[in-house]
């Protein structure tokens, strides 16, 4: 009888792919490119604002900026393979995305126009598109705070909440690459509406938007009306400011505490602009944590901040075409 564990495939790894990738890394924010080389140093970084207002077509051209200041790279004709990652939901079954927070783009084909984007600029390259969460976890497994861990979640905290999982050493993403898409686990059933449609969800309880958005509710008039400012008034002693960051903390420490009890994880990494306010969010998840992770086999869990830093997206999105293209991605014709 085949064993659990040997009844998963052998795990995949980033060691023998060679020539640089292609990353964009799509966000509520910003829109990030860079080619990442295998070792997981980047060249070329560049970026563009996201237009969150704007249509749908205006946000592809920012994209496509991306794609031509990368084309100007003196690696570009070395490419052999691309990386998108994105705010999700995403479908990587189909190419497209849905971000919460790109209303512009619903079922967006945002994988066939990158490859269009590309092959204009004589790219003929297989593309991956991944969730940032998902791929935000492929960077921190092979090179960050995940690394040696084989069952992880890593999450990313900023404009929205996303997150993704690595079990038995695999980037684990699902039919459709939502798996481990912490933001839309709702923790609190009677909480308030979320942008996805759901209620009490995490990200609108501890993404930047909402801990900021609940400080201003509850009569914080600090002068940076960010999540930054937020934090920076927390870190005063601020009242309103910590009990903001309480909030958000004890929401995150009950989705890992959920997602650890199913899964069974033994890390829980998180990254993202939030995460940036160090103490300030670590304190409450790991001091609300202990009420939630009380079984013997998830009470030993760790959270840590994520080692990549903003550049963990762009890791990211190349580690998982690395990863999820066959051979590693060969180019094409």
């Amino acid at each position: 009888m085949t064993s659990p564990i040997s009844a998963f495939p052998a795990p995949r790894t980033v060691a023998a792919v060679t020539g640089p990738t292609v990353a964009i890394d799509i966000g509520g924010t910003k829109i990030a490119g860079a080619l990442v080389h295998p070792d997981g140093t980047m060249t070329a970084v560049t970026r563009r604002p996201t237009p969150r207002a704007a249509d749908a077509e205006t946000v592809m051209a920012a994209v496509g900026e991306v794609v031509a200041d990368l084309s100007g790279a003196p690696m570009w004709e070395q490419a052999v393979r691309c990386g998108i990652g994105s705010a999700g939901p995403v479908d990587t079954s189909r190419g497209t995305v849905s971000p919460v927070n790109i209303g512009a783009w619903r079922g967006f084909p945002v994988q066939d126009r990158v490859a269009a984007a590309l092959r204009a600029r004589g790219a003929r390259i297989p593309v991956v598109l991944a969730g940032d969460g998902v791929a935000m976890t492929a960077a921190e497994h092979w090179l960050g705070a995940a690394r040696g861990h084989a069952n992880a979640l890593c999450m990313v905290v900023s404009t929205g909440v996303g997150g993704g999982l690595i079990l038995n050493n695999q980037l684990h993403t699902g039919p459709t690459g939502n798996a481990g898409h912490i933001g839309h686990i709702s923790v609190a059933f009677d909480g308030e509406p979320c942008a996805c449609g759901g209620r009490g969800c995490v990200e609108s309880l501890a993404s930047g938007t909402a801990i900021a958005r609940w400080a201003r509710d509850q009569g914080w008039t600090g002068p940076d009306p960010t999540a930054a400012g937020v934090a920076a008034s927390a870190q005063a002693g601020d009242p309103v400011a910590l009990a903001a960051f309480d909030r958000a903390g004890r929401a995150l420490a009950a989705a890992i505490a959920a997602t650890a009890t199913l899964v069974e994880t033994d890390i829980a990494v998180i990254g993202g602009g939030v995460a940036a306010s160090g103490d300030t969010l670590f304190e409450p998840v790991r001091r609300h944590l202990a009420s939630y992770a009380t079984l013997s086999f998830v009470r030993d869990l760790r959270v840590v901040p994520a080692a990549l830093g903003t550049h963990a997206g762009l890791i990211g999105a190349a580690a998982a075409a690395m990863l999820l293209l066959p051979g590693g991605g060969a180019a094409t014709a």
